[in-house]
């Protein structure tokens, strides 16, 4: 078997693929730390004029930094690549637990959501507004707890004249982000 290797990080099975990324297990050959490697391929990232934006992910990642959002340990590039080493997280997503296991219970409804909400006000403590806040995107660690995950719609304050994040360029219309956290919490 090959073992293919991205500095420090052995690469092993992938885990998530998305349109323009793939999400790898990898493993610190140092630390023996388990990873999630986002690799991103440069040339579909310019072809679909995405730099602004996964440069903007990037530094917001490099930003926030809290127990309830997936934390960036770091960022490597090769040629061809980008490589976003980020925390690994073994639970999966809020939205496969309610799936698989139905509603949840009053106490871990309460839980979550004061996890999230704890994360949210960080971000936002930050000058970041995530925008794309959904069960997919709310991710479980190994004890249970709630990680805000997915960056790559988020927003700062600075990229909008008079702070006007319900504007056009907003990734939902007004409302629907408390209607999914109804929907995900009951």
């Amino acid at each position: 078997m090959v073992v293919r290797k991205v500095g420090k990080y052995e690469v092993g099975r992938t885990i998530g693929e998305g349109t323009f990324a793939k999400v790898k297990f990898a493993q610190n050959t140092e630390t023996g730390e388990s990873v999630a490697m986002k690799l991103l391929d440069r040339a579909t990232i310019i072809k679909h004029k995405m730099v602004d934006q996964i440069k903007r992910e990037i530094s917001i990642m490099k930003l926030v930094r809290h127990p309830n959002v997936v934390r960036l340990h770091e960022v490597l590039a090769s040629r061809t690549k980008i490589y976003i080493i980020l925390e690994f997280i073994t639970g999966g997503e809020l939205f496969d637990k309610i799936v698989h296991h139905g509603r949840l219970s009053e106490a871990e409804s309460r839980r979550f959501f004061q996890q999230l909400i704890d994360g949210v006000e960080y971000c936002h403590s930050k000058g970041v507004y995530h925008r794309d806040l959904k069960p997919e995107n709310l991710l479980l660690d190994s004890q249970g707890n709630l990680k805000i995950s997915d960056f790559g719609l988020s927003a700062l304050p600075a990229e909008y004249p008079s702070n006007n994040l319900w504007n056009s360029q907003l990734c939902c219309t007004r409302g629907t982000e408390s209607q999914r956290l109804q929907w995900c919490f009951g």
